[in-house]
This record gives structure tokens, sequence and C-alpha cells, in this order.
């Protein structure tokens, strides 16, 4: 069954974006505590694809959102939940960039999605101390 593009007006992503999303979070959680390097290379794999349009993958990126589960323990943050929506967006034919940053003072780590003129899970973006890309993956030839 063809993934459905969203429709702006609606906010609930469609039915199989959020099935997508409920099946490809816990391969996230569970593939996270691999070596950084190993998901590096797994990731690398998708520089192939056609870039992602920016409503898909923020519609994506809200179903992630959406389907944590309240009562789970352990942690479904940042690396997680930008790591399930490179994989579900990979799965899904299209490719955006898993980005992970840091800042100073106090030292912070983060991890996004950035696609070509987008960027998800950096709605609280301090001017002031701004988020600094330490890895970028999958890079383009003459990219970064």
């Amino acid at each position: 069954m063809p993934l459905m593009t969203p429709d702006p007006a609606h906010r609930r992503p469609p039915l199989p974006i959020r099935m997508l999303a409920a099946l490809v979070l816990p391969v996230a959680i569970a593939v996270h505590r691999l070596p950084l390097r190993w998901l590096v290379a797994a990731t690398s794999v998708l520089r192939h694809l056609p870039p992602a349009e920016a409503a898909f993958a923020q519609s994506l990126h809200q179903a992630l959102l959406a389907v944590r589960p309240s009562w789970w323990g352990g942690r479904i943050a940042c690396m997680e939940v930008s790591l399930a929506t490179v994989l579900a967006l990979g799965l899904c034919g299209r490719r955006v960039h898993w980005v992970l940053g840091v800042r100073a003072a106090p030292n912070e780590a983060h991890a996004w999605v950035q696609g070509d003129g987008f960027a998800l899970g950096l709605e609280n973006n301090d001017p002031v101390r701004p988020w600094t890309p330490a890895l970028i993956t999958p890079t383009l030839k003459g990219e970064y």
C-alpha cells in the first residue's frame, strides 16, 4: 500500500504514516545503542535517494512524536526520534540528513533532521547559543 502525501489542512498524519512510525520507532530505539560508526555507515546508503519533501518529512516526524508510548520507562528523545525519522523516510525512498550537534555554555548535545530547506527537531534554537552540527550523515559529494 503506497504512503499517502499528507494534506496540510489536517493536523493528524494519515494512518499509513502513523503505522510506519509505530513500526520504525522501536527499531530506532533498539539500534541507537550500536556504535555510532555503524549508524553512520547504515545511513550512508541513503545518499543515493532523492531528497524528501518538507511536508512529507514533517508529517512523518510528527507521527513519530505522536506514537511515543507514555508507558515506556526508557529514553525516547531527540536521538531516537531523529534516527527513526531518517530510517522511516529511507524506507519511503526519500533522503534527509541526520545531524548530531552541540552548543556551549553549558555544554549540550542534540540530534535533529535536516532536509533541503527545512530542519525538524530544532524548534527551540536559541540565536544566542545556536546548535552547531558536529556530524551530518549521509553527506553528498560537494556538500558540507
